[in-house]
């Protein structure tokens, strides 16, 4: 884009500069001396140049984008219900008990006619 400024800057100050001398070559050249003429041209196309920039300038280098159609995304597919069922009741007969027999070892002293104390040891069981 800014290339684009530059050329069309330049060739409007060679258009005023080349009007300018083919209009009236004779009364510039009476009148001013070949640098001045030159500086005027030069100064000219600057002019032209900075009009012709500003006017590019203003107008917005991206402009927004056009309007897009977007189809509206697809409604979503249809719930599912899960119902949980109670479980089936099932009768089972009532577990049976165990009875467990604790028994210890049971260890006590006897008296023995004749003998004395002795000791001796008996099973107990609950």
């Amino acid at each position: 884009m800014k290339v684009f400024n530059l050329f069309s800057g330049t060739t409007a100050a060679l258009a005023l500069v080349a009007g300018l001398a083919a209009a009236e070559p004779a009364a510039a050249r009476d009148r001013m001396s070949p640098g001045a003429a030159a500086a005027v041209g030069v100064l000219g196309g600057l002019a032209v140049g900075t009009i012709v920039g500003a006017t590019v300038a203003q107008q917005p280098a991206y402009a927004a984008p056009a309007p897009v159609y977007v189809a509206p995304p697809p409604p979503p597919p249809p719930a599912r219900v899960y119902v949980e069922e109670p479980a089936p009741i099932v009768y089972r007969p009532a577990p049976r008990r165990v009875y467990v027999e604790r028994c210890t070892t049971e260890r006590f002293r006897e008296w023995v006619p004749g003998w004395g104390w002795e000791y001796r040891t008996r099973q107990v069981c609950n």
